[in-house]
């Protein structure tokens, strides 16, 4: 009696089926070894500490995750809609129509949402990779950061025993009636000074450790940093290579997926001025005349009130501001580039000067006054002044080197390539 319907109603217990699309999944990062006592602790090692236990690059993933759903959400097609309508309540005049709606977007919908959604993935992973560079930049500098504490902690504990050395000699020689009282006095302030000086020197090296270690989220600062090839200087980039490097850096490139996803929402919008179809087919029994028949119908909406103007033009400015961005970016990273060059450039010089001509002379003229010094030959205020200059000129070239390293450093994250290693 209802061969029609039962027909429909086969049609609306069949299995819907889904298109499932594939999505890479994030590569799973194994942690690297903590940094335990009296572990030595390379500039890579610590780079790589601190990407595979950092939470914000943790978050990234995840947000790399979500967006992979909004992709596979963006390609659903409209579901269908099944609907049931009985004309009069008398059963031997009713009549009951079982129906199938399935809407039809039409004006390139579903593929301008797939493009906004694939924009905004490639956006969510150049994300990612822009703050592991970041994270490696924060590390190096860090990490330069606690070798020259470390540097000023030795140059201090040695002008601590120079300074013993001396004060011992100085209360020998007033003992031996050969000095005033007065040299004694000044090599006992000279030895507080410098144990002054150490402690301080030792309080801002182990706060420096524990700033580098808590890039990876730990307390923990018992660990030696290595010092081979800490002294050697980072290559200086050419300028030109260094130009076109920041002009396709993680930062423009970014800009430029914006302006790209923003074209997307754009045809989004512009899109939905064209209205979806929407198609009908069913069937209806009529009791009364005790027959079947097919119900087929379109419909569509008429777009009089609501044409999308208003969305279709936000959009478009939207788009608009991406672009004056997107300049504004290649400015500034252009800028900041420059900046980190000439730093790095600079700090090359400085270092390279005091590396060839003023360490060895000062290190020569400190060695000189002690062993006079300790030969009688010498006064301690030669001693003092030889040893400040020797200890001040370390001083400057280990901050040469960090401050070269760090910009180094800042110029691998601008042009996205991995940071040197010393």
């Amino acid at each position: 009696m209802y061969r029609h319907s039962s027909l429909l109603a086969l049609v609306l217990l069949a299995p819907a089926f889904a298109v499932a699309q594939a999505t890479a999944p994030i590569p799973s990062v194994t942690p690297a070894s903590s940094a335990a006592q009296g572990d030595v602790l390379t500039l890579s090692a610590a780079q790589e500490l601190a990407a595979t236990r950092s939470r914000s690059l943790s978050a990234a993933r995840l947000e790399i995750e979500a967006v992979e759903g909004s992709l596979m959400q963006a390609g659903a097609r409209p579901n269908p809609e099944f609907s049931a309508l009985m004309e009069d309540t008398r059963k031997a005049t009713r009549t009951t129509t079982y129906q199938i709606n399935q809407p039809i977007e039409l004006g390139g919908k579903r593929s301008a949402r797939i493009q906004a959604a694939q924009r905004q993935l490639d956006m969510a992973r150049l994300d990612y990779a822009t703050q592991q560079y970041a994270l490696r930049t924060r590390v190096a500098a860090a990490y330069h950061d606690a070798l020259l504490a470390g540097e000023r902690q030795h140059l201090a504990t040695e002008l601590v025993g120079l300074a013993q050395t001396a004060a011992d000699m100085s209360a020998r020689r007033v003992q031996a009636g050969k000095v005033s009282p007065l040299e004694q006095t000044r090599a006992q302030l000279a030895l507080s000074s410098a144990r002054l000086d150490a402690q301080q020197a030792g309080s801002e090296a182990l706060l420096a450790r524990r700033h580098l270690a808590s890039l990876w989220g730990s307390q923990e600062s018992d660990f030696t940093l290595a010092a081979e090839g800490a002294d050697k200087l980072p290559p200086l980039p050419a300028i030109a290579d260094l130009t076109a490097r920041v002009a396709e850096g993680p930062a423009a490139q970014l800009a430029r997926l914006e302006v790209e996803r923003r074209r997307a929402l754009a045809r989004i919008e512009s899109s939905k001025r064209v209205p979806d179809l929407t198609l009908s087919f069913g069937n209806k029994r009529d009791q009364e005349a005790a027959r079947n028949m097919w119900v087929v119908g379109v419909s569509i909406p008429i777009p009089v009130f609501d044409s999308n103007r208003g969305n279709e033009l936000e959009a478009i400015k939207r788009t608009d501001k991406a672009r004056d961005e997107l300049a504004l970016t290649q400015l500034q990273m252009q800028g900041e580039a420059a900046q980190a060059y000439e730093r790095l450039r600079n700090a090359r010089a400085e270092a390279e000067a005091l590396q060839g001509d003023l360490l060895p002379g000062a290190q020569s003229a400190y060695d000189a006054a002690r062993t006079g010094f300790a030969l009688g030959k010498f006064g301690f205020l030669d001693v003092l002044d030889a040893q400040r200059t020797y200890f001040q000129s370390r001083t400057q070239y280990w901050k040469a080197l960090s401050t070269a390293w760090q910009a180094a450093a800042e110029l691998d994250r601008l042009t996205g390539h991995t940071a040197r290693q010393p």
